[in-house]
């Protein structure tokens, strides 16, 4: 554990807290991709299956379980609670286009071939580019509220944190992983934009919003 990791799961928590806070108070998912947060699930499923087969500490067990409990949470709010408020029309980004190369690219670029090394590899390349069908809601819908703005850049800086721990990593135990690394990087490249804007116009008290 070192202060980027640790910085990174509170932004990673942090987002997730923000996303469920504005649904539940606002009784409205309007705004939110599903697809996204399908794909989130996806990701954090395929990732902490060791959750039942390994221990590393009592903080790693504790965030898996907070972040599969919300993930699925999520789901359970924008598919059935508040179903009726879910923008289908707007979260049109086809997932499978991201699902399927994921999946293929888990099988060719991957460490160790066993099922749990698979689909961890599956994990980090999936949630490089899960966020796309929010980004892509944001740009058709071209605007996104205030606290929707404050969950992408949680979000974001959450992976960008990821990045300084694995270069610490890199120089302090001479550890490299460059699957993680590289997703990592197309990751925070996907927000480029949006940080840009966040700053420019969230941070100044304007609503962010786009050309559509």
């Amino acid at each position: 554990m070192n202060i980027f990791r640790l910085c990174g799961d509170l932004s990673h928590l942090l987002a997730i807290l923000l996303l469920l806070v504005k649904i539940w108070k606002t009784r409205s998912c309007a705004g939110i991709s599903g697809k996204s947060q399908i794909l989130f699930a996806i990701v954090y499923t395929t990732r902490y299956l060791d959750l039942f087969t390994s221990f590393v500490s009592v903080y790693n067990s504790f965030m898996k379980v907070v972040f599969l409990s919300a993930s699925y949470g999520t789901l359970y709010l924008m598919f059935f609670k508040f179903k009726p408020t879910y923008d289908h029309n707007h979260d049109s980004f086809r997932i499978l286009y991201l699902i399927v190369p994921s999946l293929v690219l888990s099988f060719i670029i991957v460490h160790v071939y066993t099922v749990m090394e698979i689909l961890w590899t599956y994990s980090i390349y999936l949630e490089a580019v899960a966020i796309m069908p929010q980004l892509f809601m944001v740009s058709r819908t071209g605007e996104a509220e205030t606290i929707t703005s404050h969950y992408l850049f949680a979000l974001g800086s959450y992976r960008a944190l990821y990045i300084l721990n694995w270069i610490y990593r890199y120089y302090t135990e001479d550890f490299l992983d460059w699957i993680v690394i590289i997703a990592g990087i197309v990751q925070t490249i996907l927000y480029c934009d949006f940080f840009y804007l966040y700053i420019t116009k969230v941070l100044k008290g304007k609503r962010l919003s786009l050309p559509v």
